[in-house]
């Protein structure tokens, strides 16, 4: 509860001031009297009237106080926020490519990506948020939706050879936009990552960036692997063989990528890293995006009229006759 007109809590001073009077006028009509002897007086019936003598200005006081209340308007006020026109759009591009089961990461680069950006998105509750998969070419695994738990259910099915071998980052990130260009959304954003080079696909990385800033969306780039060499499954008739391969990603193309659009270039060297790229890509789309606040108050002040005028109407009644003859 809030009050609109506060200042008229100065008027509780009035209060004590009424009843400081109402006792300097009781002494005045009520004195003492010495006599020798009371026989020639016949005393008083008994009666419990006497003991409420002072109901009066109790009453008064509480419907002043009441009343004092009401006259501060006193309000209730409810508000929440409107995110649905306020929120961010957000495709998450990912590279599924056979590189990407390289065990620099644990259990390895897909397994870890998928983990982590699932995280990121149950801590979204109120963005639309999409996927997009890649590797020789590339396709949309799930629209924008607010449903996370159906994404999060096709993110868990994603797995590699799924689509024909490569890394087609230009083909990655046009599909991503193509799933972003009639969002209305203040905010539009892809978060891509990758683990090469762009050896796929008929379009180039660096026009695919243009094309998003031309529909303004902004694109963060993630470059997934460790520095040097990573070890790499081979599977052999004598079963899985693990050789070290070199990591080759494409830092300078992915660093134009998020300059041309506005956006940022992150390395992962490991989950821990991974994870803390998604973090901040959170806090940075957090700080970017105004959400509306909407605020409905409702008028209290009537049943404190009410109070206020129901005590004030029975001191009077009261006053006027039950105790109007009242004695000590």
């Amino acid at each position: 509860m809030q009050f609109a007109q506060p200042g008229f809590f100065w008027l509780f001073l009035l209060i004590p001031v009424m009843v400081a009077w109402y006792i300097w006028r009781q002494r005045r009509l009520y004195g003492d009297m010495g006599v020798s002897t009371v026989k020639g007086f016949a005393l008083p019936a008994k009666t419990f009237l006497p003991m409420f003598r002072h109901t009066d200005i109790v009453l008064r006081s509480l419907g002043l106080a009441a009343l004092i209340v009401a006259m501060a308007r006193p309000q209730s006020s409810m508000s929440w926020q409107n995110s649905t026109t306020e929120g961010i759009d957000i495709i998450i591009a990912s590279d599924i490519s056979g590189s990407m089961l390289a065990e620099d990461f644990k259990p390895n680069r897909l397994e870890a990506g998928k983990a982590i950006a699932i995280d990121f998105i149950k801590n979204r509750p109120d963005d639309r948020i999409g996927l997009v998969i890649f590797s020789g070419e590339s396709f949309t695994q799930c629209p924008l939706t607010i449903d996370h738990d159906v994404l999060i259910n096709l993110y868990s099915d994603i797995k590699n050879g799924m689509i024909d071998d490569g890394t087609a980052i230009g083909m990655g990130l046009a599909t991503a936009v193509n799933r972003l260009k009639e969002s209305t959304s203040k905010s539009k954003v892809v978060i891509l990552l990758t683990d090469g080079s762009n050896n796929m696909g008929s379009i180039p990385p660096l026009t695919a960036a243009e094309i998003a800033k031309q529909f303004g969306v902004r694109v963060y780039t993630v470059g997934i692997g460790t520095k040097g060499m990573a070890p790499y499954p081979f599977t052999t008739p004598n079963g899985i063989v693990y050789q070290n391969v070199p990591v080759d990603i494409d830092e300078g193309t992915l660093t134009k990528i998020a300059e041309t659009t506005g956006g940022k270039y992150f390395r992962a060297t490991n989950n821990a890293a991974l994870k803390n790229i998604y973090d901040k890509i959170d806090k940075l789309e957090k700080a970017k995006i105004d959400v509306t606040e909407y605020r409905k108050k409702n008028e209290l002040f009537l049943p404190f009229a009410l109070i206020a005028l129901a005590l004030l109407a029975l001191e009077f009644v009261l006053r006027n006759t039950l105790f109007k003859g009242a004695t000590t």
